[in-house]
């Protein structure tokens, strides 16, 4: 191809300049060398994957840590195919991703081309929108409009295909490149009667309780949220996980959860995750309010809770947060005995954890990861990373950073890896300790190799109980212990995958050794693997009583 003519990738490749943008998560394939070729002469990053999903997952673990849109970039038909799954661990963390997929050419639709697919209806489910680019002079526009959908509103993600006849055309005259506000997101106004209302509500309870959901959850949406609640002075809590209001990670939350008398929902949908806001878990008489981007949300609070559901507002929740704290200001409270409340039994965790017996072979959970504490408060910026079924939950309850990354409230398991590697692009000098299950590590273990070919440093904790733990548990508990079936691994030496990829490894399994092989990982500023025996233990559940 003549460089010098200017074509569709090369409009990309601008309109990604105008964007800021100069990171892509990616896997090469036919129907993207366009892209490839034109980025080749700019000063955008291609992190070059092992696998089409695991893409994705580290688009979003960008985008959660950096607050910019993450943008993953495979090639069609099937590659696509594989990307599509990871996006719904990026739409219920509320994450700004683009899947960008290459596609047949639009000359040849309908004629049987090389990996021909629907790929727009496919990934329509599970992102905001999704469509393919029609024609070359579309294309600058097209993404442009794909990064304003997925940070506006809630934010999540979007899939635009790029064929590859819009790609390799000649720009017409008419093409145009797209300008950086044309990227930005979209926020709602709101009327101050309406956030009058709000406050007024919230200040006539005894026990308010105000929730916010997984994208306030970065760094900087918890700093947010600090102040939020100092201006109110009512207790802020956010959610993530999907354990819901049993999130070991909030103590014993549910307790105070279940006292509330009034709750705004800030962008916290009313689902699973807090039982569909019914009793026992809330209180019967419990009033709510609602500040929420999309309509359905708010449609589904008032099916939800009828007429408890006392004011709403469509409206996105940093415009919402910026209201509040605007309408209160010069009128901010002391702590209430309610927050301390709130905070204390968030903040819960048995004695018993400080209490276990140093040893060796399989050891407790709470000794394979609550040493790693050390590693995570030596640096302000440090980043946690919880994948998997029972150990993702015994790493939030025993661990925290100013950085968090989880699977989510999509329950799904796998992204931890990529996740990780991801961490260390955005974070280049804060410790990263991603915990995993043995189960989950065979998801995208060959993305060691893509951490080590980046020179991607991190400590990789396999929890390794030999089976597929959160399924067992659940055999055990409905079925009984004598009908466990399809759950078991085997103690497999997990580090020494991690070493033949060229990283680093220890197998532990003294609760002693923990933290000192930790410091010796992050000492070989390798990509590095602790594979710690553990008791398969059930996740915590928190109470204290």
């Amino acid at each position: 191809m003549n460089t010098k003519t200017k074509n569709g990738a090369h409009l990309l490749v601008d309109a990604f300049k105008a964007a800021g943008i100069n990171k892509i998560f990616t896997l090469s394939g036919n129907h993207i060398m366009p892209v490839y070729d034109a980025i080749f002469e700019s000063n955008i990053d291609l992190i070059h994957t092992r696998h089409e999903g695991a893409t994705v997952h580290m688009a979003d673990a960008w985008a959660r840590l950096t607050g910019e849109v993450g943008i993953a970039l495979v090639t069609g038909g099937p590659g696509h195919a594989n990307a599509v799954s990871a996006l719904y661990t990026a739409a219920m963390a509320e994450s700004p991703v683009v899947l960008i997929s290459g596609h047949a050419p639009i000359g040849q639709l309908g004629k049987g081309a090389f990996q021909e697919m629907n790929q727009a209806d496919i990934a329509a489910p599970l992102t905001k929108a999704s469509w393919v680019c029609q024609k070359v002079e579309d294309v600058g526009t097209d993404i442009a409009k794909a990064i304003r959908i997925a940070k506006s509103g809630r934010p999540g993600p979007v899939h635009l295909s790029l064929p590859t006849d819009a790609l390799e055309s000649a720009l017409p005259s008419n093409a145009i490149s797209p300008k950086a506000e044309s990227f930005e997101a979209e926020h709602s106004a709101i009327a101050a009667n309406d956030i009058q209302q709000i406050l007024a509500q919230l200040k006539g309870a005894t026990k308010p309780l105000i929730l916010t959901g997984p994208m306030m959850q970065s760094k900087k949406g918890r700093v947010i949220l600090k102040s939020l609640e100092a201006t109110l002075g009512m207790p802020v809590v956010g959610m993530e996980s999907p354990r819901g209001i049993g999130d070991p990670s909030l103590g014993a939350f549910a307790e105070v959860l279940a006292q509330a008398d009034c709750v705004l929902l800030l962008g916290k949908k009313v689902d699973f995750t807090l039982k569909f806001a019914q009793s026992p878990g809330i209180q019967k008489d419990c009033v709510f309010l609602q500040i929420d981007p999309d309509v359905e949300e708010i449609k589904r609070a008032k099916n939800a809770v009828g007429d408890r559901l006392l004011h709403s507002i469509q409206a996105d929740t940093p415009t919402a947060i910026e209201a509040l704290i605007a309408a209160n200001q010069g009128n901010k409270p002391a702590p209430s005995k309610w927050q301390e409340e709130v905070h204390a039994a968030i903040d819960f965790r048995p004695n018993a954890w400080k209490e276990l017996t140093p040893r060796t072979g399989n050891i407790h959970p709470v000794q394979a990861l609550a040493p790693l504490q050390a590693i995570l408060d030596s640096h302000p910026d440090s980043v946690l990373i919880s994948d998997g079924g029972e150990i993702g939950q015994w790493a939030q309850a025993c661990l925290k950073a100013p950085n968090r990354v989880l699977n989510g409230v999509a329950g799904s398991i796998g992204a931890g890896l990529p996740f990780a590697t991801a961490a260390r692009v955005a974070k280049p000098d804060s410790p990263i300790v991603a915990v995993v299950g043995d189960g989950t590590f065979g998801f995208h273990c060959a993305e060691i190799d893509t951490a080590v070919r980046y020179k991607l440093p991190f400590i990789l904790i396999v929890g390794n109980d030999a089976r597929w733990n959160a399924e067992y548990q659940i055999q055990v508990r409905d079925y009984g212990q004598d009908r466990t079936i399809g759950c078991e691994l085997l103690p497999s030496n997990y580090e020494k995958v991690c070493e033949a990829f060229g990283g680093y490894g220890e197998l532990v399994n003294d609760s002693n050794e923990v933290l000192l092989a930790a410091k010796r990982a992050q000492a070989s500023n390798l990509p590095s693997c602790l594979n710690i025996l553990i008791e398969g233990l059930a996740a915590p559940n928190i109470k204290r009583t």
